[in-house]
């Protein structure tokens, strides 16, 4: 057994918080962390679809569970921090692109039309399809 104690520490660098300090891993960790919720979203539309394939009673059932503000609430976070994750994502493809021959605000600018075209179409469907 060695007897040799050594007199100094190497510094470790606190890991708890570290995004918290610059203000672009804030927002990439928002964008990331709404990752999470989009995919409890996505459950929440499953199990929608469960309860219309169980039944009438029980789809009605389901819709009026999100009738209640808890899930109103659910809905508008979620709606906030998809347009979020919408508005960077499109706003990262350039970067991860090879060398384009036009500038990559274009692709950004581009994505941010057809998803809120899409949006719109999506809306306009459902509106048309539940009167």
């Amino acid at each position: 057994m060695s007897r040799y104690k050594p007199t100094l520490k190497t510094y470790q660098r606190p890991m708890a918080g570290w995004w918290t300090k610059n203000p672009f891993y804030v927002l990439y960790m928002i964008r990331e962390g709404s990752a999470v919720l989009l995919a409890a979203y996505a459950l929440v539309l499953l199990v929608g679809l469960a309860r219309l394939a169980q039944g009438e009673a029980e789809y009605e059932a389901w819709r009026a569970a999100l009738a209640s503000p808890l899930a109103i609430g659910f809905h508008l976070v979620a709606a906030a921090l998809v347009t979020y994750h919408s508005i960077t994502w499109f706003g990262v493809m350039p970067k991860t692109a090879p060398k384009l021959p036009f500038p990559g605000r274009l692709v950004t600018i581009g994505g941010w039309i057809t998803a809120l075209v899409v949006s719109i179409g999506l809306v306009a469907v459902v509106a048309g399809v539940t009167r």
